[in-house]
């Protein structure tokens, strides 16, 4: 099954393509700095723009993360959606990952292929499957021969709904990129 190779592919410090509800994602192991480092290697990426990753649940984001009451307070209204958080990193983050940040960007997609990917193995880097500067993807037909070949495995969820993640920082109140929800969101930073 695609899904099992996809999860070993991980666990093995390679990296896989992913469907979420927004965009398709490149998947590495995000506790694994050697990993995290083929990421940038594979979207040609700058070493100063830090990746995001990706949870299955609030949970599992709090084991890597230390989340105040108001971000799980946004996280259970947001989450799981098309919104990445950005809260305090714990220790285990590797600084390739925030490149060198001590904040890092969770999500919880909302998408079915994704959340059994991430209940098996979790956190996985959460960045576009694109090479940095070029359009996000949204089939797997148009991915880039280059993060084709970067990839041990690619997951097919068919196509995806288009409109990139909103990026937020609750503790600042601060909306980073503007996306999905991003109306509701700054209106829900507003009133709390």
């Amino acid at each position: 099954m695609e899904l099992d190779r996809a999860a070993r592919a991980i666990r093995e410090g390679d990296l896989v393509v992913y469907p979420t509800e927004t965009v398709y994602g490149l998947g590495a192991d995000a506790l694994d700095s050697g990993a995290v480092e083929r990421v940038y290697e594979a979207k040609t990426r700058a070493r100063s723009n830090p990746l995001s990753m990706a949870v299955p649940d609030v949970e599992t984001a709090a084991r890597h993360t230390y989340l105040t009451d108001r971000e799980r307070a946004f996280v259970r209204e947001f989450l799981p959606g098309p919104v990445t958080v950005i809260v305090e990193a714990g220790p285990e983050i590797p600084k390739e990952l925030t490149a060198g940040r001590d904040r890092v960007g969770i999500r919880i997609p909302d998408h079915d292929l994704a959340l059994s990917l991430l209940e098996d193995v979790a956190p996985i880097t959460a960045t576009s499957a694109n090479v940095s500067g070029n359009p996000s993807v949204r089939r797997v037909d148009d991915l880039d021969p280059a993060i084709r070949g970067a990839v041990a495995c690619v997951l097919d969820g068919g196509e995806t709904g288009g409109t990139e993640s909103t990026v937020v920082d609750v503790e600042r109140g601060e909306v980073h990129r503007r996306g999905a929800l991003a109306d509701e969101i700054e209106a829900w930073l507003e009133a709390e």
